[in-house]
Formats: C-alpha cells, sequence, structure tokens
C-alpha cells in the first residue's frame, strides 16, 4: 500500500477512514452508527475477502476493526493477509468470550488490540482513536522515509498539503525558464529553500548562486554591494570590489526582503535589468550580466507601489511569474512530517540519539499557530532533541489538555480548508458541498483567516 494513497490529515485522523468487517448486518448497523456519531467515518464489509480486495486496490484505511468469527476467510486469516500488504495498518480484533487466548495470541503476531464482547460502543471507539493516532504517526514517518529516500525536489519541500503539491509543480516548470521570479511568503518560510531550487533545477546548474537580504545592508552600501565599485570610488574604498548582479552573471541573484530596497537603488536596478548591464561605482565601463532574478518579499509590493514607497515598474520585472509559499498554519497537515524530519536534523548534528515526539506533544504542536513558520518549528525540534522546554507551546498544549470546543474548533476549520481547497476557491461549490448558508460560511471563514484568494489557481496553471 503506497504512502500517496494513504495520506491523512496530522490533526483530523477523521480523514482516514474505519473499515469495519463483520458478517452479522446488525452488528455492522449499530457499531457504524455509533463510530459515525462519535465523527469518525466508516466503510463497511460483509466478508474479509472484500475488504482485503479493497486494500489490494490501495484504497484508503485508517484502521481495520473485524470480528474473528466469520464464514470463509476469518478475522485472522484477514489478520496475516493484512500485515503482508501494509504492516503499519492497525488491526482491532472483535471476539467473543472464548476467544481471548486466541486473540492475545493474534495480537503477539501483530494485531493491534482486541475487544472482547459484550462491551460498550465507547470501548471499542477509544481503542480505535489509540489506533488511528499509531495510523497518523506511521504514514508520517512513511512518507518522510519515501521523499527523502527518492530525493529530489520532494526532499527539499517537504510536505503533502495540496499547496505545497503545487507549489512543487510550479517550480518545476518555471525553473528551467530564465524569468525572474518574485516569491511571496510569510517570515521563516523557506523562501530562499525554493530560491536555491530554482537555480538547481534549471539553465543556471554549476553557475553561481548569489544571495542577498536587502533589509540586512545600510542604505548607503546596498548600491556598492549591488553594482560593486573600483578602488576610490568613495572614502573607504581601498580596493576593488565586484557586485552582487556581476558576480552572480550566468547564474541566480537571490535578493531576499526586496521591498526593503530604498527607491534610489530600485531605479538603477532596474535599469540594470532593463539594459542587460551595469558599471560599478567609480567606472565609466559598462559589464554585461547575463542573469536570473529570484526576489522574495513579506509584504504585497503593489500596495508598496501605491503608496510610494515601492516602484510599480520594478515589480512587475522582478514578477514574470510568482510563487506562493503556505505559512505553516494552512498546512498543519505536514506539521508531524517536517518536524519529525527536523528533530532527525537536530539529532545528527548535535550528536543526540534519536528521540520520537510521541501524540500529545504533536498535538500541541499542531494547534500551535507558528508566526515563524520552519524556521520556529525547527527550533522547537532542536530544543525538543537537546530536551529543553518548547516555550512556544501555551501550558495547556503542553498538559494536552485541549477542550472539547477547541477540538471541534480546529476539525471544522480544516474542514473547510480542504473544502476551499478541492473547489479552488469556489464559494458556491463549497456551500453545495458543506450545505451552509453563504453568511455562515462568511463568518466561519473569518474566524479561522481563511481567505478565497489563497485558494485560487492562477490561469496558467
Amino acid at each position: 500500500m503506497s504512502a500517496a494513497s494513504a495520506s491523512t490529515i496530522f490533526l483530523e485522523t477523521t480523514e482516514l477512514p474505519i473499515w469495519l468487517v463483520d458478517d452479522d448486518p446488525d452488528v455492522r448497523e449499530s457499531l457504524s452508527q455509533w463510530l459515525e456519531l462519535s465523527e469518525l467515518t466508516v466503510r463497511t464489509f460483509s466478508r474479509a475477502q472484500s475488504a482485503l480486495e479493497a486494500l489490494r486496490d490501495e484504497a484508503p484505511c485508517g484502521v481495520l476493526v473485524s470480528d474473528v468469527k466469520m464464514p470463509g476467510l476469518d478475522g485472522l486469516a484477514l489478520l496475516r493477509a493484512v500485515q503482508e500488504l501494509d504492516e503499519a495498518l492497525p488491526v482491532v480484533l472483535i471476539t467473543g468470550h472464548g476467544d481471548v487466548p486466541m486473540a492475545v495470541a493474534a495480537m503477539r503476531e501483530g494485531a493491534w488490540d482486541f475487544v472482547e464482547k459484550p462491551f460498550e460502543p465507547e470501548q471499542l471507539e477509544e481503542r480505535v482513536r489509540r489506533a488511528l493516532e499509531r495510523r497518523r504517526l506511521a504514514l508520517d514517518n512513511r512518507r518522510l522515509r519515501v521523499a527523502l529516500k527518492q530525493g529530489g525536489l520532494a526532499s527539499r519541500l517537504l510536505g503533502a498539503a495540496p499547496a505545497m503539491t503545487r507549489l512543487r509543480e510550479q517550480l518545476m516548470n518555471l525553473a528551467p525558464t530564465r524569468a525572474n521570479i518574485l516569491v511571496h511568503g510569510e517570515t521563516g518560510s523557506g523562501k530562499e529553500v525554493v530560491a536555491r531550487c530554482l537555480h538547481d533545477y534549471g539553465p543556471g546548474e554549476g553557475a553561481p548562486f548569489v544571495a542577498l537580504n536587502c533589509g540586512a545592508i545600510a542604505p548607503e552600501l546596498i548600491e556598492s554591494e549591488l553594482f560593486g565599485h573600483e578602488k576610490g570610488a568613495f572614502t573607504g574604498a581601498i580596493e576593488r570590489r565586484i557586485g552582487k548582479l556581476e558576480h552572480a552573471s550566468g547564474g541566480t541573484l537571490f535578493l531576499d526582503e526586496i521591498e526593503s530596497l530604498p527607491l534610489a537603488a530600485q531605479v538603477k536596478l532596474l535599469r540594470a535589468l532593463q539594459e542587460g548591464e551595469i558599471g560599478r561605482l567609480g567606472s565609466n565601463a559598462m559589464i554585461a550580466l547575463d542573469l536570473r532574478v529570484v526576489a522574495a518579499t513579506k509584504t504585497d509590493l503593489l500596495v508598496l507601489a501605491a503608496r510610494g514607497e515601492f516602484r510599480e515598474d520594478l515589480y512587475y520585472r522582478l514578477a514574470i511569474a510568482e510563487l506562493s509559499i503556505p505559512p505553516l498554519r494552512e498546512r498543519r497537515e505536514d506539521i508531524g512530517l517536517l518536524f519529525r524530519h527536523f528533530c532527525q536534523q537536530a539529532a545528527e548534528v548535535h550528536d543526540r540519539p534519536p528521540c520520537h515526539p510521541g501524540t500529545e506533544l504533536l498535538a500541541a504542536l499542531g494547534h500551535h499557530q507558528w508566526p515563524g513558520n520552519l524556521r520556529e518549528l525547527r527550533n522547537a525540534a532542536t530544543r525538543f532533541i537537546l530536551g529543553l522546554e518548547i516555550p512556544q507551546l501555551s501550558e495547556e498544549n503542553g498538559e494536552q489538555r485541549i477542550s472539547l470546543a477547541a477540538q471541534l474548533a480546529a476539525f471544522e476549520s480544516v474542514l473547510l480548508r480542504a473544502a476551499l481547497s478541492r473547489h479552488e476557491g469556489n464559494i458556491q461549490a463549497v456551500l453545495e458541498e458543506l450545505e451552509l448558508p453563504r453568511r455562515t460560511l462568511n463568518q466561519k471563514m473569518q474566524k479561522y483567516g481563511l481567505r478565497r484568494e489563497a485558494f485560487l489557481v492562477a490561469p496558467d496553471e
């Protein structure tokens, strides 16, 4: 069973269905109704063979619950067959009183748990939910191993969220071109990683990749950094300096925080890109350029342009194409995968033994808003490996005492985000699918910070 076919939402394990196998129709109906009332998705089978065939077709399954005594293929035979297909799939057996020793033996063979008849529905629900947590962890680990083993772009831009899949597709489409690209992303979201991938998968492979943070250079030095200078060009210029534009020629120049570039430097940068040449400060000689510029910003440059704080003509020169990196809070299904990846890296860097986060910690991580995005998550993983407290998690999340209202809100947010993504921002389609009044949907989107524009697909995709 492939990892892709078994993809799951990180916090909301209800995305993966519970498979219920029982030859008694009354039992199937009563148990499935109970689990569905508990907001779990259930798929029922009257025969073990039918469930096995569906699993061979790689249909998604979170937990398989099966009666032991059934005609034809019984629960134990189903367990053995399931383990051959996907040993990480939890199997919960339903057994009669006289079959308890047999069920215990089955657990030694790999069954996740068993429930003895007669039982309360709450008992089965509790064990199913625990099994779903294990399934979620196993799938996260599997996706990480597959991505790292395959290498390539998926191992550098980790994530199974739809927005990350689109980002990788757009990146691979744009990388072979020489078009200037503007990358949008919040602080710590990985803008330089995206720029580096554009370079590594582009025509300038082997050529220079030069990065400059426009916000980290004093305004009076930015022109020298960009264009270079000759010896004696100004006080303190004791030797010739090659600027970033010249140094990047033949490759890629990455300009981070482009919104911080002074207006005077913007004029000269625009001219250099238009003419394809530059002159070092203090020199009349012109130097030809052949490079692609990847600029990154955390603000809307057109808004700045309307206020006179950024040149609109430079924006259009830089934004031949645009890429948007989703913030971590909008792809919560990737948090577990990324946190484990950062834990693995931190363990290697600090020579610490691997330490795997439990489901309670992962749930707390999933409820955090992550204003620092990947940078903040990496910091949390490093602290975890070093055995330190993760201060950005609230005390409530640290104790894992999450109220029912908070859990329902998180689930509702994920459902709305998934529906908006599925329908690519088509509000009418979302209203029809979720059977919501327009006003209610508007209120909920505002509550969870969901903007329709974030789910629209560009016409050229």
